[in-house]
């Protein structure tokens, strides 16, 4: 009997060590959040270099009401899919 008190009272003393354990990483977390550990420093630096984008297409309706002169949609879009090619291709 005696044996299975003290046993029951080791394992209150491990989880009370493992919540203060916890806390302590929580905290250290936070303090490092709050003072900028994580923040990014490099990438906005380095994104100028890779700023480019592909142009993006329009969207595929079609306007019943255009002149004669006027291009579809679907033939811009494919204008627009070449020059995407062409500049990946550079």
């Amino acid at each position: 009997m005696l044996t299975q008190i003290r046993g029951m009272s080791v394992i209150y003393l491990l989880i009370s060590i493992s919540i203060i354990v916890a806390v302590a990483f929580l905290y250290a977390f936070l303090r490092a959040v709050n003072t900028g550990q994580y923040d990014d420093d490099y990438t906005p630096s380095v994104r100028m270099l890779f700023d480019d984008e592909l142009i993006k297409e329009i969207p595929k309706k079609e306007n019943p009401t255009r002149a004669k002169g006027e291009q579809s949609i679907a033939e811009s879009n494919s204008e627009v899919s070449e020059l995407n090619q062409k500049s990946i291709n550079k």
